[in-house]
C-alpha cells in the first residue's frame, strides 16, 4: 500500500516564498542578442563571459564543486570589481545546501558570499550609472536567495526573509525596467504570477496579507517557466526544478514533472537532489520497475560510498522504496532490512515525523508480526504512536493495528 508522505509547506514559509521567490530569485541577465558598441560592457551580456562560465555551470550542478569554484574564483581575480564572481561563489554554498537543508554547516560561507555580492553590487549601483540596472539584478537576486535561506522552516528567521524579500522586490521592480535582458528576467515574474495566485487560493485565510500585491496570472507563470526552461541561459537549470516541482505538486501533471526530473538527472547524474526525485518520480508512476530498483541501490551505494552531496535524506527516500518493492515481492527480510535503514536515516536527521519514517515503522511491524515476534510488532506500533499526531493516518493505523493484536488477531 502506498501513503501520501508529502508534507504541506507552513503557510508563514509560502508568505516568504511569494515575497522571496517573486523576487527572481537568479535573476542572472541572459546572453544577449548583440555586443554593445559603446564603451560600456555590460559583464553579464558578455558572450565570452558566458562560454567561459558554461562548464562551470554544469560542474556546479553536477556536484563537482572543486572544479566549479576554481573558475568561478578565477572569475573574481579577473572581475572583482562585479558582482558575478561572488554570487556564483555563493550559488555554490547553496546547492551544497539543497540535498539536505536540515544541515547549516554552508550557511555562514553562503550569507558572506552573498553579503559580498550585495557589496560590490552596492558600489556598482551608487557610483556607476551605467552598470545600475545590471547592479540591481544582483542585488535583487542575493536578498532573494538571503530570504530563501531564511524562511526555511530549518532557520525561521522570519523577520529577516520577510526584510530580504522586500529589498529584493524593490530592486527587482528597479531592474525590470531594462526589458531588453530578455528572457532571464521571466524567472522572477513567473513565480510571482503563479504564487500570487497559488497562495490565496490554497491559504484564503492570507488574502488579506497579499491584498497590496499586484494580481498576478498562474497560467502565465507556468507559461513563462516553460520559456525559460527552454530558453535562458543563466536561469534555464533553476527554472526547470521549480517547474518540475509545481507540475508535481500542485497542478498534477506527473508526467510531464517525470519528463523534466527525467533530463535533469540525465544531465547532471551526480547531483543527489536531481537523482532522489527522479526515483520519486518512478515511484509515484506506480511501478516496481527495475529501473527503480537500480536507482535507488545506486543511490544507497553512493551514500556508503561518501559520494560528495549523497546523504541521510536521499538514502530515507531510496530506501522507503525499496522496502516496499521488496515487501511487494514478499521478500521480506531484504524489506525489513531497507525499512531498518529508513529508520536510522530518519533518525540521524531528526525526520521522525514524517511519512517515511512512520510507515517504515508499521511496515517493520507488519514484517514482525507476521514473523510471529508480536512483542516486537506492538513496540513498533507503539512507536508510530508516540512520534505521530492523533489526526496522523499513521497514529490510527498504529492504534487499529495494536487493538488487533490486544485481542489475539
Amino acid at each position: 500500500m502506498k501513503y501520501h508522505r508529502g508534507k504541506r509547506e507552513a503557510p508563514w514559509t509560502l508568505i516568504l516564498l511569494v515575497s522571496v521567490w517573486m523576487a527572481g530569485l537568479w535573476s542572472t541577465p541572459a546572453m544577449s542578442q548583440s555586443i554593445h558598441k559603446d564603451t560600456t560592457l555590460i559583464l553579464i551580456n558578455d558572450l565570452r563571459v558566458q562560454i567561459e562560465a558554461t562548464q562551470a555551470l554544469n560542474d556546479m550542478y553536477n556536484f563537482k564543486f572543486e572544479k566549479a569554484e576554481q573558475q568561478f574564483r578565477w572569475f573574481k581575480q579577473r572581475y572583482a570589481w562585479h558582482p558575478l564572481p561572488y554570487f556564483l561563489l555563493g550559488l555554490s554554498e547553496w546547492w551544497k545546501i539543497m540535498p539536505n537543508t536540515k544541515n547549516t554547516d554552508h550557511d555562514d560561507r553562503f550569507l558572506a558570499y552573498m553579503d559580498s555580492t550585495i557589496r560590490v553590487a552596492e558600489n556598482l549601483h551608487k557610483k556607476s550609472p551605467e552598470y545600475r540596472t545590471e547592479a540591481a539584478f544582483f542585488l535583487s537576486a542575493s536578498y532573494g536567495f538571503k530570504g530563501r535561506l531564511y524562511a526555511d522552516e530549518e532557520r525561521k528567521s522570519w523577520r529577516k526573509a520577510a526584510t530580504a524579500g522586500k529589498t529584493a522586490l524593490n530592486y527587482l521592480d528597479e531592474s525590470k525596467q531594462k526589458q531588453d535582458l530578455s528572457v532571464e528576467l521571466l524567472f522572477g515574474d513567473a513565480l510571482y504570477n503563479y504564487f500570487s495566485v497559488w497562495v490565496p487560493e490554497n491559504y484564503p485565510m492570507l488574502k488579506p496579507l497579499l491584498i497590496f500585491f499586484k494580481k498576478g496570472d498562474k497560467k502565465l507563470g507556468l507559461d513563462q517557466l516553460t520559456e525559460v526552461s527552454y530558453n535562458a541561459f543563466y536561469t534555464r537549470t533553476e527554472a526547470m526544478v521549480w517547474l518540475m516541482r509545481i507540475l508535481n505538486s500542485y497542478e498534477n501533471n506527473p508526467t510531464r514533472a517525470f519528463q523534466i526530473s527525467e533530463y535533469l538527472y540525465q544531465t547532471y547524474p551526480d547531483n543527489p537532489y536531481f537523482h532522489r526525485y527522479y526515483a520519486r518520480m518512478l515511484y509515484t508512476r506506480g511501478g516496481f520497475s527495475q529501473e527503480l530498483e537500480t536507482e535507488c541501490k545506486e543511490i544507497i551505494h553512493r551514500i556508503d560510498s561518501g559520494m560528495v552531496g549523497y546523504e541521510a535524506t536521499s538514502g530515507r527516500y531510496a530506501a522507503f522504496y525499496l522496502g516496499q518493492l521488496y515487501e511487494r515481492r514478499q521478500d521480506f527480510d531484504l524489506a525489513q532490512n531497507y525499512y531498518e535503514r529508513v529508520v536510522k536515516f530518519a533518525e540521524e536527521i531528526d525526520a521522525t515525523d514524517t511519512g517515511y519514517y512512520l510507515f517504515s515503522l508499521i511496515s517493520l511491524g507488519e514484517i514482525s508480526q507476521r514473523k510471529g515476534d508480536k512483542e516486537t510488532a506492538k513496540r513498533y506500533f507503539t512507536e508510530v504512536k508516540k512520534k505521530s499526531n492523533r489526526k496522523d493516518e499513521a497514529w490510527k493505523d498504529a492504534k487499529r493495528r495494536l487493538k488487533a493484536l490486544e485481542k489475539g488477531d
